[in-house]
């Protein structure tokens, strides 16, 4: 109560915080008339004038009023818009580092082209991050027309482009891209042998589209390069088959967490079956011979009764997609990992890929934190802030729009059941297209999509649907679903960034109706007629009150909820939005209070009735909370761990680094031979021990197992006061001695050369099985929990034991391997001249006539020439393979023939030489 008051007095910090930036927007009005009057030559020329006094020791913000106040100008020369003073808001809320929230519809595109212009200036590139290629395609052309203007170059980052395409893309001034694409550039990179062969530079600064998006809901998973293991294909299959079998009853089921676990008794049905089928090594199905039998039961289980066909993946061509719960779109080159993709494939009875081993790996909040400064926008982040500050420590400030909203938020209508909700839904659907109001119908899921749109068939209505199967058309159909009368039902619509335009969308139309007629006077008419036609036609869905968004049923997130709203009553647009829910509905279902059930059911509510009340809405929003804590709960744990990881990461790229830009790594590669030494020593004689207590033995299969070499251990042991300090200095010594004479039989830079080749390979497998053990160890460390221990703590222990121990691995098997194998002196290769230009590859003959352009020394022959004398005897060479005497004198024959004596060399070289002498 209290906070409210203060509020209405003072304003929230946001309130303050928002107004304190509209002194900076003054300075930038304050310049507008000066650029104004600016030609397009002298506004061009900032860019060169902006950068010079950043080489003088401005800050960006000391040019930051110029600077924007130019790309203003700029983009309403070039692009036709002009930036709202409350864009210029979010602009230097963007440059500052923090997460610009502004409603849809507000133009958050251009707002991004004010700090992406500034911050670019400095040369070390802007990364600009969308959610989907189709929009970093799009921003890079529409938005790259205002920044090739200003003389800054843009590239675009995509998948399946060649590396020297990226490698231009990323040196570009501004870059977009996907968060994947990011992503697994940046884990290429460091799997990489050589510097000059990496794609990105330096990290500078990144601004995130939909950044809730990308940050928050697509951060429970990491981004993971792999590479298949074994074929386990008959496995996964007989499993599917076994799990088909078991019925619900055997089963605990929690659909929260989508876990699937046999009951006591299940166990011992399951057994039986196991048995029979003999998929066990041993009767007891928890023994440990039976680990991956049980850990793939598991993922068939979890495949047949916790992932549905249509809401959690698809089947399209022959393979299993995923589908991203939060965007609704379809996440190619995805899969679950532990082989629950390969359990879901044998389910659906496709072609099942092999489990993949994990090379690299990296989440995307370790990702993001790498960049000095990290900005985003998107219409809905005051819900997360706090996520936001926790992992990123990035804040969130709300923009305000730049005219008041008019759309109408009405209270969620309660049903009964699912029938009664559809209902409902088609009865408004049909009122409001009546007048002609256009519809936005979002949905959960595509299976629940598309029974909507079963329905509204049967109803006579005519719709559009977009959901991850309508992909390719997702822009055109939200562009086009504010027409007069337009239904159109999809799936969550976060990050579609395509703003829905009463009356429709112009480059749309223009493209769909007039996209095959030539530039000229006619299309000029054309483009007018449609023009007045979107007029008109907005005039009449503003007379109808708007966009209606209609909610189908809440969504296990907030943010989506307001996402789908914020659809409707852009830029001062009249509006209407109303969710409608049941007591069937996933979230209500699953996470609703039991006592909301209880009293919904015993109240009065009869079939087809519907309610509504504050009290409902609340419980709602108690419900997403919950789900919401629990997902934030899951990302939390994901950074955790990947914390942990992430130190050792940051040590092991390092290193590559340093490797590959090191001229030698002999230094590096000597100390772990000493280091191996000292270990394998140690190992068998322990520091503070008696020598009768030393294990000789073990220390002599050691030394040969290691270094493949014999030292006289008994006769070093024989003197007196042998420490162990003078074995592993003998040692060293001796191994020293091999080494160099090994490396004194190559070239100086060969040796360096394979030095760092092995040492690189080596750290790259080695990295690569620690990885798969993190990852073992991730899955069973919750167990410690039992003990009354933290996992995460556990965890960090058990995962810098094996870093050491991965660490001393390499450094034996680096050394084991320069030692036990054999190498030999690299062979010149065979010297390749290059193609000669064409204006040189005709050469005739002048004694002959003949066109001996193929000058490659004898890889032809000439048989209508010499006949039979192609197969006479060879002559004996002489110095240079001439013959003093030759017989083939009076035959005319071209210097740069092959010589008939079939030697293999040009007649110049071989007989023909003696002629040469004879003429000279």
């Amino acid at each position: 109560m209290l906070n409210t008051l203060m509020k209405s007095v003072f304003g929230s910090s946001n309130d303050r915080y928002v107004k304190s930036l509209g002194k900076i927007v003054n300075e930038i009005n304050a310049l507008e008339g000066r650029i104004n009057s600016l030609s397009d030559e002298e506004l061009k020329a900032q860019t060169p004038k902006l950068r010079e006094m950043l080489d003088n020791g401005a800050s960006l913000d000391d040019i930051l009023p110029e600077a924007f106040a130019t790309v203003r100008e700029a983009s309403f020369r070039v692009l036709g818009m002009r930036h709202f003073d409350v864009q210029m808001i979010g602009g230097i809320v963007l440059h500052r580092g923090e997460i610009a929230e502004m409603r849809t519809g507000e133009g958050k595109t251009l707002v991004a082209t004010l700090a992406v212009y500034l911050n670019a200036l400095e040369g070390k590139g802007v990364h600009v991050v969308t959610v989907n290629d189709y929009l970093a395609r799009r921003d890079a052309e529409w938005m790259g027309q205002l920044y090739g203007w200003l003389g800054l170059s843009v590239g675009v980052i995509v998948p399946n482009m060649d590396e020297y395409s990226k490698r231009e893309a990323y040196n570009a001034d501004i870059t977009y891209g996907t968060n994947n694409e990011f992503g697994f550039d940046y884990l290429r990179d460091n799997m990489k042998h050589d510097r000059g062969s990496m794609v990105q530079r330096p990290f500078n600064y990144a601004i995130v589209d939909e950044v809730d998006s990308i940050l928050i809901d697509e951060a429970r998973t990491p981004l993971i390069i792999s590479g298949p293991t074994e074929d386990k294909s008959d496995l996964y299959v007989a499993l599917d088959e076994v799990a088909k079998q078991i019925p619900k009853d055997w089963l605990d089921i929690d659909e929260k967490t989508k876990r699937v676990q046999l009951t006591e008794d299940g166990i011992d049905e399951v057994e039986k079956i196991l048995v029979e089928k003999e998929l066990l090594e041993t009767e007891n199905l928890y023994d440990v011979e039976n680990t991956q039998v049980v850990h793939h039961l598991d993922q068939a289980l979890v495949a047949n009764f916790a992932r549905q066909r249509d809401t959690d993946y698809i089947v399209k061509d022959d393979k299993v997609v995923i589908i991203d719960e939060f965007t609704g779109r379809m996440m190619e080159g995805r899969r679950w990992s532990n082989g629950l993709h390969q359990a879901v494939e044998a389910k659906e009875g496709v072609k099942i890929e092999p489990e993949n081993q994990t090379m690299a790996s990296i989440t995307f909040q370790n990702y993001f934190r790498m960049y000095p400064k990290l900005s985003g926008m998107t219409g809905t982040a005051a819900t997360e802030a706090a996520e936001f500050w926790d992992i990123y420590k990035v804040n969130v400030v709300e923009i305000p729009t730049n005219k008041p909203v008019q759309r109408i938020d009405e209270e969620d209508e309660f049903y009964k059941n699912t029938i009664d909700k559809f209902q409902a839904i088609a009865k408004a659907i049909q009122e409001k297209n009546a007048i002609g109001q256009p519809i936005l119908v979002g949905t959960v899921s595509i299976e629940k999509s598309e029974l909507l749109s079963q329905f509204l068939d049967k109803e006579g209505v005519k719709h559009e649907v977009l959901n991850a199967r309508q992909h390719e058309r997702e822009a055109g159909i939200v562009a086009q679903a504010g027409r007069l009368g337009a239904v159109t039902i999809a799936t969550n619509m976060a990050g579609r960034g395509t703003d829905i335009q009463l009356g429709g969308n112009l480059e749309f139309r223009i493209n769909d109706e007039l996209g095959d007629m030539p530039e000229g006077p006619e299309r000029d008419e054309a483009i007018e007629r449609i023009k007045r036609e979107l007029e008109e036609e907005k005039q009449k869905v503003l007379e109808a009150g708007g966009l209606f968004v209609l909610g189908t049923e809440r969504h296990e997130s907030r943010r989506i909820d307001n996402q789908l709203r914020g659809r409707s009553g852009r830029q001062g647009d009249p509006g209407l939005s109303r969710f409608y829910l049941c007591l069937e509905d996933d979230l209500l279902r699953i996470f609703g209070p039991d006592t909301l059930f209880a009293k919904m059911m015993n109240s009065n509510l009869q079939d087809g009735e519907a309610i509504g009340s504050k009290w409902l809405s609340k419980a709602i929003e108690t419900a997403q909370k919950k789900v919401e804590a629990r997902n934030y709960d899951a990302r939390k744990n994901v950074v955790q761990y990947d914390d942990v990881m992430n130190d050792q990461r940051k040590v092991i790229y390092e290193q590559r680094a340093e490797i590959m830009d090191a001229e030698a790594v002999d230094d590096v590669v000597v100390d772990m031979r000493h280091d191996t030494i000292n270990a394998v020593v140690s190992g068998a004689c322990p520091p503070g021990s008696y020598p009768e207590q030393w294990d000789i033995a073990g220390l002599r299969e050691r030394i040969d197992e290691v270094f493949g070499v014999e030292v006289p251990l008994d006769e070093w042991l024989e003197e007196d006061q042998v420490e162990p300090e003078l074995i592993e200095e003998r040692l060293r010594e001796r191994t020293d001695a091999i080494m160099d004479e090994k490396i004194a039989r190559f070239e100086e830079a060969d040796w360096r050369r394979a030095e760092k080749e092995i040492l690189l390979r080596q750290l790259d497998h080695h990295w690569k099985d620690h990885l798969a053990t993190l990852d073992a160890l991730r899955q069973v460390i919750w167990m410690r929990g039992i003990a009354q221990k933290q996992p995460i703590n556990e965890y960090k222990q058990e995962a810098f034991g094996l870093f050491e121990t991965m660490l001393d691995k390499l450094r034996e098997d680096v050394t084991k391997f320069l030692f036990k194998n054999e190498f030999r002196p690299a062979q010149p290769a065979p010297v390749s001249l290059p193609d000669l230009p064409d204006f040189l590859t005709g050469h005739i003959d002048p004694l002959t006539g003949l066109d001996n352009s193929d000058d490659d020394d004898g890889s032809e022959e000439r048989p209508e020439l010499f006949g039979s004398l192609a197969g006479s005897p060879r002559a004996a060479a002489g110095p240079g393979g001439a013959n003093r005497e030759n017989p083939y004198a009076n035959l005319n024959i071209s210097r740069n023939a092959p010589c008939p004596c079939g030697s293999g060399n040009k007649y110049k070289h071989c007989h023909g030489a003696a002629g040469a002498r004879q003429i000279a």
